[in-house]
Parts: structure tokens; sequence; C-alpha cells
């Protein structure tokens, strides 16, 4: 699929611009842009949902840009991709914060690594298992590794939805999967290979 336009989230949190060159690198010929303006974001044929930082602020930062609403109805409705915090936003709670309540497409929660021997954040390089097939997953090994930065992590209610899975003193769901929906805590941007791969079948997943 060429020439279709692909909508990146800029609430003015997260690495927007890598994810935007990779996406650019792997699709040269499709529209892809970033922007806070809902009506853009609407119109688009798929919408990525990167971010980076505190659960608190991100959410904070959709309101003040009036995002809310139509990242919920593009969940719904169109190819979205979630990425790092993309993916926790779209939870029910996070700990982070002192407690910061999520968007609510996925029920679930995202809380805090309590792990006294490694470091905190899970930073660098990890492997993937994938639990179950998906077309994002299409020519990337099982077990392939992939670049990560979090101190939270994602405590699903549905473990339906769970696609991925990591292990860093304890396993959890570093991928989640729901109807048009496919969310990550990796950086698909900073993983090389099989995060371009990754991203090549986003751009050309007909879910």
């Amino acid at each position: 699929m060429s020439n279709q336009s692909i909508a990146i989230v800029n609430y003015g949190m997260g690495n927007v611009r890598s994810v935007q060159k990779a996406i650019e690198y792997i699709a040269p010929n499709d529209y892809v842009f970033l922007t806070d303006d809902p009506g853009l974001i609407s119109d688009a044929d798929r919408v990525v949902f990167p971010g980076q930082g505190a659960m608190g602020a991100c959410m904070k930062a959709l309101k003040e840009h009036d995002l809310v609403d139509v990242i919920k109805s593009c969940a719904l409705e169109k190819p979205f991709l979630g990425i790092c915090l993309g993916l926790q936003l779209l939870f029910d709670h996070s700990e982070e914060n002192d407690g910061t309540v999520g968007l609510s497409i996925i029920p679930g929660n995202i809380v805090k690594f309590q792990i006294n021997n490694l470091k905190i954040p899970h930073m660098g390089w990890n492997t993937v298992k994938q639990l179950s097939k998906h077309p994002l997953w299409h020519k990337i090994d099982d077990n392939s590794r992939f670049y990560s930065v979090h101190s939270y992590y994602v405590q699903e209610h549905n473990k339906s939805v769970a696609c991925g899975l990591t292990n860093y003193g304890v396993d959890f769901t570093c991928a989640i999967a729901k109807d048009n929906i496919f969310a990550v805590q990796f950086h698909p941007e900073k993983s090389q290979k099989d995060g371009l791969q990754l991203l090549t079948n986003f751009v050309n997943w007909n879910n």
C-alpha cells in the first residue's frame, strides 16, 4: 500500500522525530506527519501514538491538546500503533505520579518494577517472546531483541490481548493486540532491523 497518510501524535512528549524518520525510511511513498491537530489525526489512514516521560504529565498534555477523544476514536476505527508510553496510556490506571488515570481503551493497570537486584529503569536490549501470531510479527523471529527504556509495566486484566512477553526480573507483557490496535513497550524506531520490520508490517497491515 502506498500514498496513505500516517499521523504521528505529537503532544510535546516523546521521541517523535526518530519515529517519523524511521517510518519515512520504510514508507517513502506515504505521507508521514507529526501533528497535535485532532482533525488531521482523525482524517489519517493510520495513527502512531508514541510517548516518553511520566504518565501524569503525558495525560495532562493530551488533555491540554484536546487529544483524548480523537485518540480513543482512532484506536477503535483504524490501524493504531502505540509505542512505549503510548502503550501504557491505553490502560485504565498507572501507579506513576501517585496514581494516574489512563485512557481506559484496554482494561488493566500499569505498575512499577519492584526488583531489588536489577537497575530501574529497564534499559537496553531484551528478547521478546511472541505469544500469538500477528501480522506485525511478520518476518520477525521469535525471541528477537528490541530496545526498551521504562520503569513501569503492564498488568493487563484480559490475557487474550497479550501478544509479546519480556522478562526483566519478572515476566511482563511488552506487546498487546486487540482488533486494529497494536502497542509495544519497546521502541521499534530504536531497534534496528527488527524494529524497522515491525514498522513496515504496521504500514502494510490490513486488520
